[in-house]
């Protein structure tokens, strides 16, 4: 029987053109570092160093750490003196790429629903962000960081999507047994990888990610309506 729900967050719960966000929010944070003297370009080239040494983590470190040992290398050491700037940015021009997304008012009650069935929802968003980072992106969907039993952020994750260490980090964490679980995502790679645990799975498709372009009809998908439907179907 199906007891939990995992769900990916950006361009799933809060529905987004992945390639704007990423480009708002890395132009943003290069501009204000930049009033502390670090070149933008620097700092961008950093931030995708520090993405691409978290996404092979073996797990010995936090992808916190893995991220700032990279960026600390590449910047200089003083860059771990700006915790004062960063936590200020997160807290105001982070706040202004909403503008960027498009939330959906069908996300709030879906959420809902699946609670009043009974259901446990796990947020597995690749943990590429500080908490503060994502618990913003998830009040920009409508949602409390409470809706979730667990959440990945950089600080308590070893492992990033596609690794499936990263699904089996969860497991560990959260007492989740493949079998009686589905991970929703709307990124074909990262997120229908799952199905290969014993994972069900579901494609959101309004804003797809298929860059090898793998037929989609091997997997349950649809919007946000077909998803309930789907879960109803396995309850």
């Amino acid at each position: 029987m199906l007891k939990t729900v995992l769900f990916d967050l950006d361009g799933s719960l809060l529905p987004m053109n992945q390639a704007a966000f990423t480009k708002e929010y890395t132009t943003r944070l290069a501009r204000r570092l930049a009033s502390r003297g670090y070149s933008p370009e620097g700092v961008v080239k950093s931030l995708w160093h520090g993405v691409g040494a978290m996404v092979k983590n073996t797990g010995e470190l936090t992808n916190e750490e893995i991220f700032w040992a990279v960026f600390e290398k590449e910047l200089g050491p003083a860059i771990r003196n700006e915790s004062a700037l960063f936590d200020d940015f997160y807290k105001n021009e982070f706040q202004e790429v909403i503008a960027v997304t498009s939330p959906s008012p069908q996300v709030p009650p879906l959420v809902a629903a699946l609670k009043e069935r009974g259901l446990r929802l796990v947020l597995a968003t690749n943990p590429f962000f500080p908490r503060v980072a994502t618990e913003s992106r998830i009040r920009w969907a409508g949602l409390s960081p409470s809706d979730f039993s667990h959440v990945t952020y950089y600080e308590n994750s070893h492992f990033c999507k596609p690794n499936p260490l990263y699904y089996r980090e969860i497991e560990g964490v959260c007492g989740i047994s493949p079998d009686t679980a589905i991970m929703v995502g709307n990124d074909v790679e990262e997120d229908m990888m799952a199905r290969e645990l014993g994972y069900r799975v579901f494609l959101l498709t309004d804003c797809l990610l298929n860059p090898k372009e793998r037929d989609i009809a091997t997997y349950p998908h649809g919007d946000f309506a077909s998803l309930l439907a789907y879960i109803d179907t396995l309850l």
